[in-house]
């Protein structure tokens, strides 16, 4: 599939071995960020999976949330990442739940059409270029009454308080397209998109994820992570580090902010 170049999660395998390592383990500590597990248990309640359902995890990562699906319906679940080196990891963390790990493209998937019951797509489509043809081709392997969920961010959402206004505009900024994707907008996009492919009892969620310190920030928003390769940023010279020092001093101080929405959106095929 052809992607949008920029952040290193657009092509996992294109990037050193130590880079995609502590991705993956980004990735992994993500999963048990509380926001994120919010972000999912209400995406599971509106995607109202039932039991037997065989699923397709698309663009899956380490495999949690395949393994959590497959424990929740009790059915098999395919799980889907481009990444090869990431798929290799989902294998070594497999706890014997009805999990299939396949590398593979979502934008041709290697499965007959009508399938499946469910999918799950989770923060992927702001990296893919063809949106909609990705999104053609899940609705594609889905059986008509099966239901697709798409989980996105909406990075103009994203705001912080506690620090200066200007400078985190900067670092917003300066940061699309790097540690952030082009598509900002992806996750307020979907609902139009399922509507637009004939999808019926089309669901919206909102997801307002808080962070009330730098440190919890750090798991999910790039740019608040000091572990970011400091050439990974775009800014000016000097710019990160006073970055840094304001968010410090705002974590010290008990008034840092940051907020970021995540939408999941559910429709039936």
């Amino acid at each position: 599939m052809k992607q949008i170049e920029r952040t290193p999660w657009a092509d996992l395998d294109g990037q050193p071995r130590e880079l995609t390592a502590m991705l993956l383990a980004a990735l992994e500590e993500m999963g048990r960020h509380p926001e994120i597990r919010r972000v999912r248990r209400m995406a599971l309640e509106a995607l109202r999976p039932e039991q037997g359902w065989r699923m397709l995890d698309a663009g899956c990562g380490a495999g949690d949330v395949a393994r959590m699906l497959a424990r929740e319906t009790g059915g098999e679940v395919i799980a889907l990442d481009s990444s090869a080196a990431i798929i290799a990891a989902a294998v070594e963390r497999h706890d014997g739940s009805d999990v299939r790990y396949v590398a593979g493209d979502i934008a041709s998937i290697d499965l007959p059409a009508g399938s499946v019951d469910g999918v799950w797509c989770e923060r992927v489509l702001q990296h893919v270029d063809d949106v909609d043809g990705a999104i053609a081709e899940l609705i594609r392997v889905t059986r008509p009454g099966g239901r697709v969920c798409l989980i996105d961010t909406d990075w103009t959402s994203l705001a912080f308080d506690g620090v200066p206004p200007a400078l985190a505009r900067t670092v917003i900024d300066d940061m699309h397209g790097r540690l952030t994707p082009r598509r900002a907008d992806m996750g307020r996009t979907l609902r139009r998109r399922l509507v637009g492919k004939g999808l019926r009892d089309v669901g919206a969620v909102p997801v307002t994820c808080l962070f009330p310190s730098p440190a919890s920030a750090a798991v999910v928003l790039p740019m608040l992570n000091p572990g970011v390769p400091a050439d990974s940023w775009l800014t000016a010279p000097g710019v990160r580090e006073k970055w840094f020092s304001h968010v410090e001093e705002a974590g010290a101080r008990g008034d840092f902010l940051a907020v970021l929405t995540i939408w999941a959106v559910t429709g039936t095929v």
